[in-house]
């Protein structure tokens, strides 16, 4: 492994544009006013920054960790229809998911998302039977004009090839169907990057004090810069409160008699090292309504998920022994023990699901997106889907030029005038880009590993070829992070100089996928750490 001493410093870089100093981005946040401003750096948030940037508002998004540092970095990594839905007659919600799904995985972000199949096994005394899942994983494909094939049955000796561990004592059949699946840190980081292409101010790392008002009217916020303890402020026409699990601790500083507008449900998952290859995922009914996920994703295995209300601080949810014995006795449906061994589990971690606030098994809620105006005029918006992230952001622009009014109205684009497919940066067909990666390597000197080029191409499509000029100029950084993982030095460097990378978690969980992968050492860490050190 490289040594700490042979990682350089980069500096800037002018042929790619890096990116301004954290004090240039106070100073320009401070000085002026602008017409959005988004407290949040979750999915929600970000993506209404990038259709509000696109719309011609002059946006701003800060947010107290980093961008998708919570539950937008901590879900089943999924693009999908929902086929549980089609159990409680959602069928126009799995409609409009498919479009969105089809959407992000072929037009949007075709560079970051897979296509994905999906086994859904059938076993004696089951909660379901084979005709009743054939049949839902029809209608499933039906409801998206069967652009990823006709749900049908297979045997289970068809279905034990493509998942070498799938149990099949008592197994009768196998559904099949089609979702995609995708990194949801890398996604969201993307959507950053486009917001800004538009326009938007963004600073992670940056918590919010406390709000400005003008007249009664929340017109901004104080916030802290976590990294030096800076104290700036933001003004803005609007506020947008798009904090996810902390949605109601803002409504309380606009107004400290604002009622519970959510309750939270925690989805806990395990990331395990493979015994063997898997071809396909597992989607295995635990009953009538929740479904327990076995993901190949990221060469490793994703086990999940779990759904139970939470009523505790949002910062401290954690995966514990319990969720862990639950996910693992619920995989042991439909998966061999040698598979499920905890000598294999390489991470764990657990998101919040912000729901509409009320009674009910929070398992059977939907997951609906919700916008509320506070006394102070400050905009919440809580809820939704992942894959419906684009949907929610032109909801929420809908929602501010409706406002009464119309403060914002004369000054944005509406929604319909705008692209409705807009594709994130580096789109570009990810084999090809691996192709070019392995053949345009330095002359002389090594060529790009292929697991190395695959992965670059997957998680930055063309501008991997930017990370590849790093490593090609200094070939310290064309050197592995850690020998088992694909991720080179040229992508921490990459990170920090234009992916808002401030901590070693930054790059080691949301950036790179060295954490999941369980190969966070000390000496990756450190190594991380000084060359985000080398920053100036």
């Amino acid at each position: 492994m490289t040594t700490l001493q042979s990682v350089p410093a980069l500096g800037t870089h002018p042929a790619s544009g890096s990116l301004p100093s954290r004090a240039e981005t106070r100073d320009q946040l401070s000085r002026a006013t602008y017409d959005l401003l988004v407290i949040g750096g979750g999915i929600l948030g970000i993506s209404t920054a990038w259709h509000a940037a696109q719309s011609g508002l002059r946006v701003a998004l800060v947010d107290a960790g980093d961008f998708a540092g919570a539950t937008s970095s901590a879900s089943s990594k999924l693009l999908h229809g929902g086929l549980r839905y089609l159990q409680t007659g959602a069928v126009k919600l799995v409609a409009e998911n498919h479009f969105e799904r089809r959407a992000v995985s072929r037009e949007v972000a075709p560079h970051l998302a897979n296509p994905l199949t999906f086994y859904l096994p059938v076993y004696k005394g089951g909660p379901h039977g084979a005709a009743k899942l054939g049949a839902g994983v029809f209608a499933y494909s039906a409801l998206s004009a069967f652009g990823d094939g006709v749900g049908h049955v297979i045997s289970p000796a068809k279905a034990q090839r493509d998942v070498p561990e799938l149990r099949t004592d008592d197994l009768k059949a196998v559904a099949v169907y089609r979702d995609d699946q995708m990194n949801d840190a890398r996604m969201a980081l993307m959507t950053v990057r486009a917001a800004v292409d538009a326009g938007a101010v963004v600073l992670n790392h940056a918590a919010v004090t406390g709000l400005r008002f003008t007249r009664g009217r929340v017109t901004g916020a104080e916030l802290k810069d976590s990294t030096d303890g800076t104290e700036f402020g933001v003004d803005a026409r609007l506020v947008l409160n798009a904090t996810g699990p902390w949605v109601d601790h803002l409504r309380k500083m606009e107004d400290p008699n604002a009622a519970p507008s959510i309750r939270l449900s925690k989805g806990a998952h395990l990331v395990l090292k493979r015994t063997r290859p898997w071809r396909a995922a597992l989607a295995t009914p635990i009953d009538k309504y929740r479904i327990t996920f076995a993901l190949p994703w990221e060469d490793m295995l994703l086990l999940g998920t779990t759904d139970e209300e939470y009523e505790g601080d949002p910062a401290d949810v954690s995966v514990t022994e319990a969720d862990t014995a639950q996910i693992l006795d619920e995989a042991a449906f439909s998966i061999k023990d040698q598979q499920l061994s905890r000598d294999l589990i390489t991470y764990s971690f657990a998101g919040l699901r912000v729901l509409p606030g009320g009674p009910g098994d929070t398992s059977k809620a939907k997951r609906e997106t919700v916008v509320t105006e506070g006394r102070g005029g400050m905009l919440s918006v809580a809820g939704g889907k992942w894959t419906t992230f684009r949907h929610i952001g032109r909801t929420v622009m809908n929602k501010l030029a409706a406002l009464p009014g119309h403060p914002l109205a004369e000054d944005m684009e509406p929604m319909n005038r705008l692209p409705r497919k807009l594709p994130l940066p580096g789109i570009a067909n990810p084999n090809a880009v691996a192709h070019r990666l392995l053949i345009d390597g330095p002359a002389p000197g090594p060529r790009m590993a292929p697991d190395t080029a695959r992965h670059l191409a997957t998680h930055y499509g063309s501008l991997a070829f930017g990370i590849a000029r790093l490593a090609n100029e200094s070939p310290e950084l064309a050197e592995r992070v850690h020998p088992d993982a694909p991720e080179i030095w040229a992508q921490v460097a990459y990170a920090r100089d234009h992916e808002w990378a401030e901590t070693a978690d930054d790059v080691l969980r949301r950036r790179t996928t060295l954490t999941i992968r369980g190969l966070a050492t000390d000496d990756v860490r450190a190594g991380v750490e000084k060359l985000l050190a080398d920053k100036d």
